[in-house]
This record gives C-alpha cells, structure tokens and sequence, in this order.
C-alpha cells in the first residue's frame, strides 16, 4: 500500500494486497490483504470469485478515489502485464511497422 494514495495520506501504509490465480489464466483463487482495512477489503475479492470474475474484469472495476480499496485493482491490473508475452511483443511490433 506504499503507493496507495488513501494509506498515504492517512498515513497507514503498511501493507499489500496479493491476488493469487490459476496459471495461465485470470481465474482468482484466492488473495492476501494485509492492511488496518484488509477486513473491509477483502469482500470484494469474495464477490469476484463468487461471480466468475476474472483478474481482467476486476482491474477494470472503478472505484471511489481515493480509497484503499483501490489496491485491488491495481494488483489485478498486475495480471495484464503478464499478458505480453516475448512472443506476442513481436508480433506488435511486426504490425506496428508495417502500418508505418
């Protein structure tokens, strides 16, 4: 939560959030939250899970700003960084030279 805007300025930011997922894909299977408001966080990951939500659905969930509670999107927007791949970065980059 070092650069959670909320804990900061509260300044209570200790912590971290961890979402744990299936490899390979964004399917949560659990998560870790480690803050004074980890209990009042950690529903939301509940809900997620208990609708099929994925990592990619739930980085795109917006929330009230600035909230600790923000931690969760940010930590699964992590996934999408996991997403380019060498393999796919090349392709990009392939596609993107060819327009120009």
């Amino acid at each position: 939560l070092e650069h959670n805007d909320r804990a900061i300025l509260e300044g209570d930011n200790d912590g971290f959030v961890k979402l744990i997922s299936k490899a390979g894909t964004d399917t949560i299977l659990g998560a870790t939250i480690v803050a004074e408001n980890a209990g009042d966080m950690i529903s939301e990951v509940s809900v997620a899970m208990q609708a099929g939500m994925g990592l990619k659905a739930l980085s795109t969930v917006i929330h009230p700003y600035p909230t600790q509670a923000d931690a969760i999107r940010i930590a699964a927007g992590g996934f999408n960084k996991t997403r380019l791949t060498p393999g796919t970065k090349r392709l990009l980059k392939t596609i993107i030279s060819l327009r120009n």
